[in-house]
């Protein structure tokens, strides 16, 4: 099965009121837009597009330094913003030349999703690639469909078409099922349906939603994937981040409670997922784990510890701790009340003592 990605990282997202660009805010330690492509790992694609547009320099800087070496990326530049439709058409664009059998499976996605899980993205292609579909979408139910495509279906329940909300009529707009405009494509089908999109709507702009009407016309089967709406809802703004960020941080602690990670309060323990956690771990309340950080087996962490790109030593103990690019040895003790700036190193078995600040390595 010959699968690849398309993420669209183009947006400006001015709901955001930033100077970053919108993928690249953080969530947990890691850029919205990286998330997503994350998220591509269970189905390893052959090459991943990432369109930007808005920040195109710095988008392409961070996720070329941080991306997976499985996800192959590459990156097509959408100068002016004229929809996701358009969007698409400059990403199958990095595909040229790519040796691809007519059914291969091209899969688009926001780059402001960062919540959806590959778990979710294996079903979806697996369901487009069973059933032969020239689409599968991946869609949610929600009880306030406000501001998302609604997916409209034919009587007998197949999929006609989905329509923005500023075009949709009075009773399309009380359908609950929405567009994640999360998708799974066949690539000898897309192509020639996005060359007939035209910008003859509300916004002026190329929908990529309109390729399904394209397709349904023509006669091709288009199928769905439901996924909770907590999983596939976007971040337009400083309110859903911060609702994101909550959602991601309790699935990554949950994640170490089962893997031999004990947490007082699992509410005021703050880990990235980029942090590694040995077993036997005990984390106290206002712990913050960020960056790189490498707790050893058997280490007791907290309360009010921030540690940021640090490594500590089997069997430590650290507490009122703030340290950046630091190391602490095995079977050390650090604070309370104690500082480690970068470069900053504590031996084996050292003890710091309290209000204990660190010489610059």
């Amino acid at each position: 099965m010959s699968v690849s990605a398309i993420v669209l990282a183009a947006g400006e997202g001015t709901r955001m009121r930033s100077n970053r660009p919108k993928p690249l805010h953080m969530i947990c330690g890691r850029s919205m837009v990286l998330h997503v492509i994350h998220a591509l790992e269970r189905l390893h694609p052959e090459r991943t597009a990432v369109v930007v547009g808005h920040g195109a320099e710095q988008v392409t800087k961070k996720v070329q330094d941080m991306s997976p070496a499985w996800a192959n990326v590459a990156f097509v530049e959408q100068v002016v913003q004229r929809g996701t439709g358009d969007a698409a058409s400059i990403g199958m664009t990095a595909f040229d030349g790519d040796d691809y059998d007519d059914e291969a499976t091209v899969v688009i996605l926001p780059g402001d999703a960062p919540l959806l899980r590959p778990e979710t993205l294996d079903e979806l292609v697996a369901t487009h690639v069973a059933n032969s579909n020239a689409a599968t979408m991946l869609t949610s139910v929600m009880t306030d469909p406000t501001g998302y495509g609604r997916v409209i279906r034919r009587p007998d329940g197949q999929v006609q078409r989905i329509v923005e909300q500023r075009d949709a009529a009075p009773e399309e707009l009380d359908v609950r099922e929405v567009c994640t405009s999360i998708y799974a494509f066949r690539r000898d089908l897309l192509g020639p349906a996005l060359r007939t999109l035209t910008s003859d709507n509300s916004q002026g702009e190329y929908y990529l939603t309109d390729v399904i009407s394209v397709l349904a016309a023509m006669g091709h089967r288009i199928s769905c994937v439901q996924a909770p709406i907590e999983e596939t809802q976007g971040v337009n703004d400083r309110w859903q981040l911060a609702l994101a960020e909550r959602e991601l941080r309790a699935r990554t602690n949950r994640s170490w409670l089962l893997n031999g990670v004990t947490m007082l309060d699992p509410r005021q323990t703050f880990v990235d997922v980029t942090v590694s956690i040995g077993r036997d771990v005990t984390l106290f309340p206002g712990t913050i784990l960020q960056g790189s950080t490498a707790i050893g087996d058997e280490c007791e962490i907290g309360p009010d510890a921030r540690l940021v790109d640090s490594a500590i030593g089997r069997g430590s103990t650290v507490s009122h701790t703030v340290a950046h690019e630091a190391e602490v040895g095995p079977g050390a003790v650090v604070g309370p009340y104690a500082h480690l700036p970068p470069g900053s190193c504590v031996v084996a078995e050292g003890v710091t003592g309290s209000f204990y600040t660190a010489p610059a390595g």
